[in-house]
């Protein structure tokens, strides 16, 4: 059973979050309201080392430990249905990371509609080569949320046709695997989703893809290929719509001997490794050790 706090997080998205992209009227209200911005908190400079530089004419955010070399590296993609720029929990969870040793890189990509998975590609795969040059691929890791969580998946899933390696692992919350939608169990796990609504995100990812197929591995990951990644862990709960392709992306993998593991928390809401609760605060535990360990 979901704790208290979890039950009251889902009852306050529904009251608050669940309208915005009811409709696709609200939707492309949402896609042409100012992004936010995407500064990092003044905390997180005090704590941490925080420098921003510009690739390829987006911004990236380096947060690395204040007092000890890192150890560890990561690039951090963050969620939003491809709409919303970088929010505090993320940026929470960017500072825990950067408390355990990892150098985290916060690749900035362009928001949908003025930008589109063509131009997110370029960027963040060369804000991972950089990476690289200061810390080996055996230490790094690719994360990433909800939309960000497919974004890491596909840039993954590009690596080798880079030429490329993979990292030392992968780690997925809540990814929004597929842009179409369609997997014949998600209405009746929508029903008790209290935040996502489906109309909305069909909106959103008909501008992401911008007039290409939504079935492309970069768009919709779950079904690209498996085969030759690092190790996938990959984090969801019961109450939220992106669990069927993520229970079918674990199955898909068992069958082809993948290293992917699914964790399916009982009455979480998407992306409940960012929610205050205890699922999400033991979930955001076991991420730090993965990514620091």
């Amino acid at each position: 059973m979901a704790s208290v706090q979890m039950r009251a997080v889902a009852v306050a998205l529904r009251l608050t979050r669940k309208r915005a992209m009811a409709t696709p009227e609200r939707a492309r209200r949402r896609l042409a309201a100012p992004k936010g911005p995407s500064t990092p908190p003044a905390a997180l400079g005090r704590r941490h080392e925080v420098t921003v530089r510009e690739v390829g004419g987006f911004r990236c955010t380096t947060v690395a430990p204040r007092d000890r070399p890192a150890t560890r590296g990561a690039v951090y993609l963050h969620g939003g249905a491809y709409v919303s720029a970088i929010a505090a929990q993320h940026w929470a969870l960017v500072s825990l990371l950067a408390d355990a040793g990892v150098r985290v890189e916060v690749p900035h990509y362009g928001l949908t509609p003025e930008h589109t998975y063509r131009e997110a590609y370029p960027f963040v795969e060369t804000v991972y080569r950089e990476l690289l040059e200061a810390v080996a691929a055996g230490d790094v890791t690719l994360a990433g949320d909800s939309a960000g969580g497919g974004l890491a998946l596909g840039l993954a899933q590009t690596l080798a046709g880079a030429g490329l390696p993979q990292p030392r692992r992968i780690v997925l919350l809540s990814p929004w695997l597929d842009l179409t939608l369609s997997h014949p169990d998600l209405p009746a796990v929508e029903r008790h989703d209290p935040w996502l609504d489906s109309t909305g995100l069909r909106v959103a990812a008909a501008a992401w893809a911008g007039g290409d197929d939504p079935t492309d591995p970069r768009l919709s990951p779950g079904g690209g290929p498996l085969a030759g990644l690092a190790p996938v862990h990959l984090y969801v709960g019961t109450r939220e719509i992106c669990l069927p392709d993520s229970l079918a992306l674990g199955e898909r993998a068992r069958t082809e001997g993948a290293p992917v593991e699914v964790t399916v928390c009982e009455g979480a809401v998407h992306v409940y490794p960012l929610v205050p609760a205890p699922e999400g605060r033991a979930a955001r535990r076991q991420i730090v050790r993965e990514i620091a360990g």
